[in-house]
């Protein structure tokens, strides 16, 4: 089983066991096999720049190179934001008990994009906690599985049923697009331009 997300509520440390809800798992899902003219499975591979090396599945990678284009050790770099400064690492939320402390309103929570949710389930007694949650508040706490450079939004909410839900998402980030420059309208018109329909 894997390890429990323990969450504080007042002096009680609550283990809550996660299973995540994966999309299949409302909708179902449809899986599509490509066959060969012999009924054998065919399987998915990339043409290379060169249009004649052809790579199999797992036959790619991701690394890290300078900027002279040598290898570098991915624990050999130092994480930096935009002005250079170093960003401190945060630790995973499995690490130790976390707070639930800070509230959120509806409206906080529908401005992130929600990229995972939770059922909870636990043994222990959450009925202090089950209590607040019917009132429709929204617990919301920095989350983080293994720990990285920043951590995304957790919020501990109940369904309408009364399944308690962690919904892990980051702020939606809006871009408004529109023309950078407004044309100019003259409204001053001569007599010259005017249109003389006796020509017509």
């Amino acid at each position: 089983m894997a390890k429990p997300l323990v969450v504080k509520f007042g002096d009680a440390e609550i283990p809550c066991q996660l299973s995540r809800v994966e999309r299949s798992d409302l909708y179902g899902f449809v899986e599509t096999e490509a066959l060969d003219e012999q009924g054998r499975k065919c399987t998915l591979a990339t043409l290379a720049d060169d249009g004649r090396s052809v790579i199999s599945s797992g036959g790619t990678a991701l690394v890290t190179l300078s900027p002279d284009g040598n290898w570098l050790d991915k624990k050999a770099c130092i994480p930096t934001d935009n002005q250079g400064n170093r960003i401190t690492p945060v630790p995973s939320s499995y690490a130790a008990p976390v707070p639930l402390e800070k509230t959120a309103t509806v409206e906080e929570y529908l401005s992130h994009d929600i990229r995972a949710v939770y059922q909870v389930t636990n043994d222990a007694d959450l009925a202090p906690l089950l209590a607040e949650l019917k009132k429709g508040t929204i617990y919301c706490f920095p989350y983080s599985f293994r720990g990285g450079l920043e951590s995304d939004a957790g919020f501990l909410l109940l369904a309408a049923d009364g399944t308690p839900f962690i919904a892990i998402g980051c702020p939606t980030q809006l871009q408004f697009v529109g023309l950078e420059e407004v044309a100019a309208v003259s409204e001053d018109e001569s007599e010259d331009e005017e249109i003389d329909f006796s020509m017509m």
